[in-house]
């Protein structure tokens, strides 16, 4: 059973540097500009975690199973959306707990979590070369809205 636990103020403001570097990565892993990466990543930091707290709406939860920590699970209203829809800014399991079948149980403990609070729909977006993460939202019934695509010349 997964559980999902308010991240400790002491240990959110450890997490946050070495998520929003590997956020902006993932990014430029993706096709993005380092750039245009970077300036997106502190703006958007900026904004949902001003002063390095999360901004209202933001939560970023523990992932627990059998009472230990197995990853982060971050949620929080979108930047603009309907009523009632929930983000999933980052799911991620610990590696040494990968494979077990955590990131599925993880993201169907935010649907549970999303529907406590009033919530009718999870959003997420997924950069194209996390296979993974996006075959386990397939596999979890996620609908496509919009595919970016570019190629480099």
């Amino acid at each position: 059973m997964i559980e999902l636990t308010e991240m400790r103020p002491e240990d959110l403001r450890a997490w946050l540097p070495g998520m929003f570097a590997q956020y902006l990565e993932d990014r430029v892993a993706a096709g993005e500009g380092r750039e245009a990466a970077t300036a997106q990543a502190t703006a958007q930091q900026a904004q949902l975690f001003p002063g390095g707290a999360p901004a209202e709406g933001q939560h970023v939860m523990d992932v627990r199973h059998d009472e230990e920590r197995v990853g982060v699970l971050w949620m929080g209203r979108p930047f603009s959306s309907e009523e009632g829809t929930w983000f999933v800014f980052l799911v991620e399991i610990d590696e040494a707990h990968r494979g077990k079948g955590l990131g599925r149980a993880a993201m169907e403990a935010a649907e549970r979590w999303t529907l406590e609070r009033g919530g009718r729909r999870i959003s997420l977006n997924v950069f194209g070369p996390n296979v993974v993460a996006r075959r386990l939202y397939d596999s979890l019934g996620y609908q496509v809205l919009a595919t970016g695509m570019y190629k480099d010349l």
